[in-house]
């Protein structure tokens, strides 16, 4: 079973977009590959964003947390810079389909 969140070409490359699920999430495209990660800084708990759909730090090469600063890697949620160095974000399994069409994996429990 899946939810379908966006389709792949509402993402600028790099870029990003938030989605209030039922556990909040965020999608990054970036080289034209997408990560999904649920929207929790380890460090502090709190959302990522700056703004709706700002999860990447000026120059888009990273996540970059708005309460302390600290830097994710895009590619694999590693912290690699901050208060939470060492931690990383959760990872989101997403599903992109022929047409382009983004979705999460629901769990059938």
């Amino acid at each position: 079973m899946s939810n379908k969140l966006c389709h792949i070409n509402d993402l600028s490359d790099p870029g990003a977009m938030g989605f209030d699920t039922e556990t909040p999430i965020f999608i990054v495209k970036k080289d034209s590959q997408v990560y999904g990660y649920i929207n929790k800084c380890p460090h502090a708990g709190v959302n990522l964003e700056w703004q709706d759909h700002d999860f990447l730090n000026l120059d888009k090469t990273f996540i970059q947390c708005s309460v302390h600063g600290a830097i994710f890697s895009i590619e694999s949620g590693s912290c690699i810079h901050g208060p939470c160095n060492g931690a990383g974000l959760i990872p989101v399994d997403l599903l992109v389909d022929k047409n382009g069409n983004i979705s999460i994996s629901l769990s059938d429990d």
